[in-house]
């Protein structure tokens, strides 16, 4: 079996354009649209849209997308196309129903996907080849087939007996009742026939007429609260919003606002900022430092971090420096500390990829369908497998991330954007669920802090304090598990490896673009 630990890979260097994406063939049909003149945003679109074929444990149009855009001249912007619940959803009406709590493969967990109306926007604003071309490459693999890659095969057979409970699901990703091997070739002709509608007549594809009424049929079978205005209210439901960002190093940090959890990334780095972080630190403090901060930053997103309109807290003042301060001063370097709210009020699966355009145009762009295989559900009509967002609703009244009418809930998904003096110096991101906030400061770190190249932050061994344990890599050694034990640290080594990170640095004198790719993937960065 392939080890997806191992490291060794130099980043990859090139002149005019580069996108860096988790599996090869996205990355190529992305590289196509770029050399054919498209722009950053046309190759992202490209590339996403092959992942969605051929990575479908992670990512596909039945989910979500958020985007930071980096125009050459100009402020960066943020694209938030999560989706929203249905009008009918209230925690009253789910407890109604006897549900307590949103699983992966609740009807409830399903919201309307947000991913098209995202796709569509940025390539109306921002793209200039047609959708049929960017939309041509993932269309020939989804009905002709394409061959699954090395660590794809393993998540598939990982996530194997889940998808066998849902019927359509099984039809489609367990041919002769099991998962396709590594080199099997994979085909999904009906997802297919759903981007040629999207190319041919735009969002209103998915969320009105067959396509929205077949899903909408097929969620109410199912228990769901879904309607066909619910839909209808998701053609436009991507909309743009102010970036937040903090200063990290001389170099301002982007990340896209609530309801995602970049929020969180910025308050680690903003706690990290009072620490001496060089090459020179002992690995073991390094990793309690990124695990006491995490603990710190996902205690306040877990309780403060919902759809925008249900914020108690603007983000603003949850990234001011007294805030920060009073969180550092919480981290102890010789023991672990119980996280607490800076204002003490205690009872108050996804794909990334990164693309610069030969005009300096930059897009980091996260699409996800939450879990493995998302909802776990496939409409047998439309051969959409639809995500499990809504998961992350909390049932308790009250709560800012409750499910509620029309509501978005909170988003583990997050692309990162890095500027220097006002120039774009890198798009940046890194997968994994939970992991993706503790993962940006982590990389970030590694490249500001210890002056690693982009492959070799990405390559660094991980560790993730979450759920009162410290999840490391096989990588780290012995002794250092052992130092963190010693501190108090629950540590468990990690059985498949923590996240995928993509990144393009763009040398602000020379013009040069480097890209790392995670070797825990399938992908690679490529460039002209």
């Amino acid at each position: 079996m392939r080890d997806f630990f191992r490291v060794g890979r130099d980043p990859v260097l090139a002149r005019e354009a580069m996108i860096a994406t988790s599996h090869p063939l996205s990355t190529a049909a992305g590289l196509e649209i770029l050399t054919a003149g498209g722009t950053a945003v046309d190759a992202a679109l490209a590339a996403v849209a092959v992942q969605s074929v051929v990575d479908p444990l992670m990512t596909g149009i039945g989910g979500d997308c958020f985007a930071l855009y980096a125009p050459a001249k100009g402020d960066v912007v943020a694209l938030n196309g999560s989706g929203r619940a249905p009008l009918a959803a209230s925690v009253s009406r789910l407890k109604a129903l006897g549900v307590g709590e949103i699983t992966q493969t609740s009807p409830h967990a399903i919201t309307v996907p947000g991913a098209v109306s995202a796709w569509i926007k940025l390539h109306g604003d921002y793209g200039r080849l047609p959708l049929a071309t960017l939309f041509a490459r993932a269309i020939a693999y989804a009905e002709g087939g394409y061959p699954v890659t090395p660590r794809v095969a393993h998540d598939w057979a990982r996530e194997a007996a889940l998808v066998a409970g849902d019927p359509g699901a099984a039809a489609v990703f367990l041919p002769d009742g099991r998962a396709p091997l590594a080199g099997a070739f994979h085909a999904q002709p009906k997802l297919g026939g759903q981007l040629r509608a999207i190319a041919r007549d735009g969002a209103a594809a998915f969320y009105l007429g067959p396509t929205a009424k077949a899903l909408v049929t097929y969620l109410q079978g199912l228990g769901g609260l879904h309607t066909l205005d619910d839909f209808a209210c998701g053609l436009e439901g991507a909309e743009y919003v102010t970036p937040i960002s903090t200063i990290y190093r001389g170099h301002e940090v982007f990340e896209c606002p609530p309801n995602g959890q970049g929020l969180a990334a910025l308050m680690i780095l903003n706690i990290l900022s009072g620490f001496d972080l060089s090459e020179d630190l002992a690995l073991a403090d390094r990793l309690h430092l990124q695990a006491e901060a995490t603990k710190l930053a996902y205690y306040h997103r877990d309780a403060l971090i919902a759809d925008p309109a249900h914020l108690p807290y603007p983000p603003e003042a949850l990234l001011a420096p007294e805030v920060a301060e009073t969180l550092r001063r919480r981290i102890r370097m010789d023991r672990v500390l119980a996280p607490a709210l800076w204002s003490e009020p205690e009872h108050k699966d996804t794909v990334y990829l990164c693309v610069v355009d030969g005009q300096g145009n930059a897009v980091s762009l996260i699409n996800s369908i939450f879990h493995g295989f998302g909802s776990t559900h496939l409409d047998p009509a439309t051969g959409i497998l639809l995500h499990s967002r809504g998961a992350s609703f909390r049932v308790i009244e009250g709560h800012p991330n409750a499910i509620g009418p029309r509501k978005r809930p909170m988003h583990t998904i997050i692309p990162g954007m890095v500027r220097k003096d006002g120039k774009t110096v890198m798009p940046f991101g890194v997968m994994g669920g939970q992991y993706q906030a503790a993962g940006h400061a982590a990389f970030l770190s590694g490249v500001l802090d210890r002056g690693l190249d982009v492959q070799q932050a990405i390559d660094v061994p991980r560790a993730f304090s979450f759920g009162g344990t410290l999840e490391v890599e096989p990588t780290v050694e012995a002794g250092v598990l052992a130092a963190l034990a010693a501190r108090g640290h629950r540590v468990t080594t990690a059985t498949n490896p923590i996240g995928g990170a993509q990144a393009i640095w763009i040398d602000p004198q020379s013009g040069l673009l480097a890209g790392g790719s995670d070797q825990r993937k399938d992908g690679c960065a490529l460039g002209v």
